[in-house]
């Protein structure tokens, strides 16, 4: 992948992006663990603070019924599917592009949450969930005492 150098505008190989984008390539193949069928995993945002962990994802067309939502220390698993829409007769597809069937996607957490104060929200096709940080896991001020 060509990158280019700031200061100086010239365009150079940079063999660890393009690593990267291999590897990410090669991630979203294999992602699926579960062994699920269906279509490509949903892509997810994932951003962190030292309070907690966002997560969202676009899932549209999908029950909130379907989604299932756990936590298990440090390791998010999102599984849910989407339900195949049946032509009436004489109906055929011109295009399509969104799948139905299963997906799962387990997703490593930067540090351990608490997993009893998670808060996940379903709107227009957005699945948003909230992730707090273990009280245990936060860093803590070690006050250092004099002789």
């Amino acid at each position: 992948m060509l990158s280019r150098w700031p200061e100086r505008g010239e365009w150079f190989l940079d063999p660890l992006r393009e690593m990267q984008r291999m590897q990410d390539k090669v991630n979203r193949i294999f992602s699926d663990v579960e062994g699920t069928t269906g279509t490509s995993l949903p892509a997810v945002n994932v951003w962190n603070s030292e309070d907690g962990v966002m997560l969202t994802s676009e899932i549209p067309g999908i029950d909130v019924r379907d989604i299932d939502i756990s936590v298990v220390g440090d390791t998010l698993t999102l599984r849910g599917s989407r339900t195949k829409k049946e032509l009436k007769q004489g109906e055929t597809y011109h295009r399509r592009e969104r799948g139905s069937g299963g997906f799962a996607r387990r997703i490593q957490l930067p540090y351990t949450v608490d997993a009893d104060k998670v808060e996940a929200r379903y709107e227009k096709g957005i699945l948003s969930i909230k992730l707090p940080r273990s009280d245990a896991d936060k860093p803590r001020k070690i006050n250092i005492k004099t002789a």
